[in-house]
């Protein structure tokens, strides 16, 4: 639906606007200048000239009114264009802390400009359902403890116990409900570690699905 008003509304401004260049040409051969045409409707109008200044009247305010939803349409497209997908990046070991932390991917793919990657936040721009998607690498020897966040409080989340001395990796991801302003990022659980290098192991990522 959104694509074909998308073509419709441009195709009918263009439409509109030719219809009026064409009026406008037709006045300006039959009166000879467009100083002529401009007095057509300032006095006293009757017949065809009366219906001539009652269209392009319309004509004006309907092109007025289609440049208008262009633009909202053009704001919206932009608006409902959100992805990003990033790494925490070749650092080697994050962790363990004494507490828990907010993870930062600061190796970014793809970001339309919704996920912070100085913070690790990524905040909704528009209402709508979105998918996120995590996964995080470490070496067994400690736990890693991954949750994917919605404004403080826990959706999803991973848990590698200790397991010998051998890399491992755990993904997981959820469909979330988000208003404007919502904030989803990851932290760390305390005491847990996670692992990144070149290959970029450990990523956050997400996307609009649909606007509501």
């Amino acid at each position: 639906m959104k694509t074909s008003l998308v073509v419709l509304i441009p195709s009918l401004f263009y439409l509109c606007v030719a219809e009026v260049q064409q009026l406008d040409q037709r006045a300006e051969e039959d009166d000879g200048t467009d100083v002529e045409q401009a007095s057509v409707c300032s006095g006293d109008v009757t017949g065809s000239q009366k219906n001539y200044c009652q269209l392009v009247v319309t004509l004006r305010e309907q092109e007025a009114r289609l440049r208008n939803t262009e633009k909202q349409l053009e704001d919206l497209i932009r608006r409902t264009r959100v992805a990003f997908g990033a790494s925490i990046g070749n650092v080697g070991h994050t962790g363990p802390f004494n507490t828990e932390i907010t993870l930062v991917y600061r190796d970014v793919f793809t970001n339309t400009g919704s996920y912070n990657p100085a913070t690790g936040i990524f905040t909704a721009p528009v209402r709508g359902v979105y998918y996120f998607s995590f996964s995080g690498h470490n070496i067994s020897t400690r736990p890693m403890g991954l949750r994917l966040m919605k404004n403080g409080v826990q959706m999803v989340t991973v848990y590698n116990h200790v397991a010998g001395n051998r890399y491992e990796t755990a993904t997981n991801g959820m469909t979330l409900r988000l208003q404007a302003g919502d904030q989803v990022y990851m932290r760390l659980r305390a005491h847990t570690w996670i692992y990144d290098n070149s290959n970029n192991h450990s990523t956050f990522v997400g996307h609009l699905l649909f606007p509501l």
